[in-house]
């Protein structure tokens, strides 16, 4: 145990200095047959950073040769401080975090895109003249893709089950500020085109709606308040004798 307490403390000096490494190799925490000839000894790591961290030290030795170290590595144990587990950043990516200058490559396999010389099942984008003369876009959108995108925008801010949608007058379906989409979208979805409504802009469900519809009317009143005019009926009034 000696020996491997040493080698830890070896290892310390390289980052702390002797002084310091003597301090941060703790107390001995057990240690574990790795296989016949191979023990491998722990160590509370006390350096400051390195809560619930362990130093471990593997001796390795056979029946006529000395004792070696194979190994010394710290090790985070059960209630260590680590770094959350690496996600690549395809899965990290969320709406929005794309900024100025920020490149966003489709993956090879994306099931959302498709070769534009294939039929996608939408009028608008099935256009094989286009396509031989060299008009037409590589890439389209799947019917995967459609889907996926028609799932985010009916259950998003500007869907029909949206607060303000519930609340409206009237649906973006009916108002004159409604822009139909093209293809297999244009029942579904459309742009709104009023500059003084919320989703100015933005795509929105024929469900969705808001307070600025075309055909919201505000029925005119005074400005001024006027007190409603009270009869009592039940006071009989004396005549005022004159003098």
């Amino acid at each position: 145990m000696e020996q491997a307490r040493a080698a830890a403390v070896e290892d310390a000096t390289t980052d702390l200095g002797r002084a310091s490494a003597e301090s941060a190799v703790g107390e001995h925490l057990g240690a574990v047959v790795e296989d016949p000839g191979t023990l491998t000894h722990f160590f509370a790591a006390t350096q400051g950073g390195y809560r619930g961290w362990r130093w471990s030290v593997t001796l390795a030795a056979d029946e006529q040769g000395p004792i070696t170290v194979c190994e010394v590595v710290l090790l985070p144990g059960a209630d260590a401080v680590v770094a959350p587990a690496w996600v690549p950043w395809q899965e990290r990516i969320r709406p929005g975090d794309l900024g100025v200058g920020d490149l966003l490559p489709a993956p090879a396999d994306d099931e959302r895109l498709v070769p534009g010389y294939l039929a996608v099942d939408d009028a608008d984008l099935d256009v094989p003249i286009a396509i031989e003369v060299g008009l037409g876009r590589t890439k389209v959108l799947s019917r995967a893709g459609r889907d996926a995108a028609a799932d985010r925008w009916t259950e998003g801010p500007h869907g029909p089950g949206a607060d303000m949608a519930r609340a409206a007058p009237g649906s973006c379906g009916t108002c004159g500020f409604f822009l139909s989409l093209a293809g297999s979208m244009r029942g579904a979805f459309g742009v709104c085109g009023n500059e003084y409504a919320p989703a100015d802009g933005a795509v929105v469900a024929v469900g969705f709606g808001c307070g600025a519809h075309s055909d919201v009317v505000v029925e005119a009143s005074s400005p001024v308040a006027v007190a409603e005019l009270v009869y009592d009926d039940g006071v009989d009034l004396e005549p005022v004798a004159s003098s």
